[in-house]
């Protein structure tokens, strides 16, 4: 059983990645219901936090139905991530994640994200005082490196570990690589090999089916699987790779019914949440999967992703449900 800190998260635990406009409360609670064992939020700028802007402090939000769920930031600056630490304190996450993995140019150019992997002793040196500033257990998401000549993850785990993360993901591509090519695990089980290595080591990177979960665990044996780009738009996807753990057989595709719903509930929420607006606005990247296989979609797709009005939505919605009655997915 891998454990976080104290928290116990079961045996080869799936992790919905945080991932930016994507993994919010309305994804989150789909997600969970669908077999997520730890959900993060979308990462949160440490400067936004203590600026206290409008669109960081709203990603702060986190409910009961959620946990495990953890909170990501990232930064650079000493001051302001433990700054930002007793601001996320407050909202009460039972995990807070640091970002040292994300390749965008916006933060990567700030010494922040995967940028902080040109420098491997600040990287050590945050982790350690946010470590000191609270009593939450402390995680990490990297990359291999920052390019392929000074991948140096072995070292990196083992320093995060001394100064007491308490769990490491890592992405099996280098920041140089952004998201081409095909993820390399073998560094990543290597750290899991590693016999001074006593905390979860999870993988991410390429989970985009229930066999390559499988592969993860049985063949690189680690700890869990954190799952990014497979669950947008596609929420099922952690109930299927749990049920081909359990049989060895795929779980049927889930129905046109639970696809309409599901998006129905997913808009729903998330104007609830953020309003009609950016409600409508950031929910639009799920449907091409939420209907991916219904042929000559692209009519109700055009509707769903350029409206700006929900009702319009919904309407396509209903007539997708109408239209395709009876269509069975494979």
């Amino acid at each position: 059983m891998a454990k976080i800190g104290d928290i116990d998260v079961g045996e080869f635990p799936l992790l919905l990645a945080p991932m930016e406009d994507v993994s919010d409360p309305p994804f989150r609670a789909l997600c969970k219901e669908q077999g997520a064992d730890v959900v993060y939020t979308e990462f949160i700028s440490s400067e936004g936090l203590i600026r206290d802007a409008a669109k960081s402090v709203m990603k702060l939000d986190i409910y009961e139905k959620e946990r495990p769920v953890g909170i990501q930031i990232f930064g650079a600056n000493l001051e302001s991530m433990l700054e930002s630490v007793e601001i996320v304190e407050k909202s009460g996450p039972d995990i807070i994640d640091i970002n040292f993995g994300c390749p965008v140019k916006k933060v990567v150019s700030k010494g922040a994200g995967a940028g902080i992997l040109k420098d491997i002793d600040l990287m050590v040196s945050l982790t350690e005082a946010m470590v000191k500033h609270t009593k939450l257990p402390i995680t990490v998401k990297t990359r291999l490196g920052w390019d392929h000549d000074s991948i140096k993850i072995l070292e990196v785990a083992e320093r995060l570990q001394d100064v007491g993360c308490k769990a490491i993901s890592i992405h099996g591509r280098t920041r140089a690589q952004m998201y081409k090519g095909e993820a390399d695990w073998r560094p990543i089980a290597e750290v899991k090999d590693n016999p001074r290595m006593h905390i979860p080591v999870f993988g991410n990177g390429d989970v985009d089916t229930p066999e390559r979960a499988v592969e993860m665990r049985d063949e690189y044996g680690l700890d869990g699987a954190m799952i990014g780009r497979a669950s947008i738009g596609n929420p099922w996807f952690f109930r299927e790779v749990k049920h081909y753990f359990k049989t060895g057989e795929h779980l049927a595709p889930p129905t046109l019914q639970e696809r309409v719903e599901a998006a129905r509930r997913h808009l729903q929420m998330s104007i609830d949440w953020k309003g009609e607006k950016l409600g409508v606005f950031e929910t639009r990247r799920h449907y091409t999967n939420y209907f991916k296989g219904i042929p000559h979609f692209k009519e109700y797709r055009m509707k769903m992703v350029t409206s700006d009005d929900a009702a319009d939505v919904f309407k396509a919605f209903d007539e997708v449900e109408r239209d395709f009655a009876g269509y069975e997915f494979v």
